[in-house]
């Protein structure tokens, strides 16, 4: 890795499974500020861009971007049919 590639932060676990995980808990959707709450508190390792993609095509699906966690969040739950 040279000093100035780009790293992005990657939530480990990723972010949509401990969201899961956190509504199921729950029994009924998150808030904005619950799923803001947990982005924040996520787990984070910093990782050069292409070993990024890597990990994200061995995984089989794209994680939630943080920057958007609330707006993919509800895309996501509408993907998986959990608007109950």
């Amino acid at each position: 890795m040279s000093n100035n590639e780009e790293l992005k932060p990657i939530p480990v676990p990723a972010l949509v499974a401990v969201l899961i995980n956190a509504e199921d808990k729950k029994g009924e959707p998150l808030t904005e500020s619950e799923v803001i709450k947990i982005r924040d508190g996520a787990a984070c390792i910093m990782m050069p861009l292409d070993v990024a993609a890597t990990m994200e095509k061995s995984r089989g699906y794209a994680d939630i971007d943080p920057e958007n966690v609330w707006e993919q969040w509800q895309e996501f739950r509408v993907e998986l049919d959990r608007n109950s």
